[in-house]
């Protein structure tokens, strides 16, 4: 008998696990990804079996185990790490992630350079429509604006504090920092407010998609359900 054994991990302790399962002896099987149509995040499963154990196991029960190494919540432009330092063998499940998908999987070893498939459609797994790629990009902006408005306010608040360390005054120093904490809080605020707001907009927009490709009648009851939700919770908040 089989057994599946799943551990998460994510995309900074992926080497370490895989070096781990390298050491005891592990084979590497296979490796997939998946993406997730609700929020369009991606899934990496990777699949190893340690044989001798195995063997050892279907001597005693007739049972064994496969351990895989999951990597969730993976946006398309992350940096992925090639595991093919370990096992050679991932270079087409790599290759094809990368061409179908369109995931940056870095350092392959045996590296197709987006041709491992001849396709059509560029990323053909990842294909999505315009009002979810207009809300993702969207998402992605205000982030990134997010991220550089909370890294000048950090900056301008190492620079305050530098300035009145050099005046050689401990009560100087305190009313310097005093002075740029409001203004670093306050952007970091504005910053975790429009995050907020673009994720809201992606996954308006991704429900959107979906209730245009559903049956008229079923979409319109399901809209029906959300904006009595939507009710029950503004009246929560008023309460």
């Amino acid at each position: 008998m089989q057994k599946a054994i799943y551990t998460t991990v994510g995309i900074d302790e992926l080497l370490s696990h895989v070096q781990a399962l390298k050491g005891v002896g592990a084979r590497f099987v296979q490796m997939h990804a998946e993406r997730n149509v609700d929020d369009g995040t991606y899934r990496l499963v990777y699949t190893f079996i340690n044989v001798r154990v195995a063997q050892e196991h279907i001597a005693q029960d007739g049972s064994y185990a496969i351990e895989n190494l999951v990597v969730e919540g993976i946006d398309q432009y992350q940096e992925i790490p090639s595991i093919s330092l370990y096992y050679p063998a991932v270079f087409p499940f790599e290759n094809e992630a990368h061409d179908l998908f369109g995931l940056a999987i870095t350092d392959m070893q045996i590296d197709f350079k987006g041709f491992f498939y001849q396709v059509s459609t560029a990323e053909p797994m990842s294909v999505i429509t315009p009002e979810v790629k207009a809300a993702r990009e969207k998402a992605m902006k205000v982030r990134a604006a997010a991220e550089a408005k909370a890294r000048k306010a950090a900056a301008e608040k190492a620079a305050t504090a530098t300035a009145a360390a050099g005046e050689g005054t401990a009560g100087a120093g305190d009313a310097a920092g005093a002075a740029v904490a409001q203004p670093a809080a306050a952007a970091g605020s504005d910053a975790q407010h429009d995050e907020t707001a673009a994720k809201a907009a992606l996954k308006a927009a991704e429900m959107e998609a979906k209730l245009a490709a559903m049956d008229p009648e079923k979409a319109a009851k399901v809209r029906a359900a959300l904006a009595a939700k939507a009710a029950r919770d503004k009246q929560k908040k008023e309460a």
